[in-house]
């Protein structure tokens, strides 16, 4: 074989996986936003914390958007309870 056809079998290659490569990420963004979309819209409690605490890592603490003023209370004293936590797990891992 000649070098100029494995360069131009290698360019083709190359174009050929990269091109992959977009068509594939492009398509994992439009699932992901879809499957966004869609929990968004159908599940009301996305970002809420249920009463008896967190239950997995994941969950979010969203700021109020009802202006309910026990609710907020509620809301700022489970967040002040979850950062002093935050806090003192750092602190007891760091001593020095």
């Amino acid at each position: 074989m000649e070098s100029s056809s494995l360069l131009n079998e290698g360019v083709t290659l190359m174009i050929f996986g990269v091109s992959f490569v977009f068509v594939f990420l492009t398509l994992l963004v439009i699932a992901t936003s879809l499957m966004s979309w869609i929990i968004t819209k159908y599940e009301k409690n996305v970002g809420l914390l249920p009463e008896d605490g967190i239950p997995a890592p994941t969950a979010v603490i969203s700021s109020p958007k009802h202006g309910n003023k026990s609710q907020t209370h509620s809301d700022d004293s489970s967040l002040i309870t979850i950062l002093s936590a935050a806090v003192h797990k750092y602190r007891s891992r760091n001593k020095k």
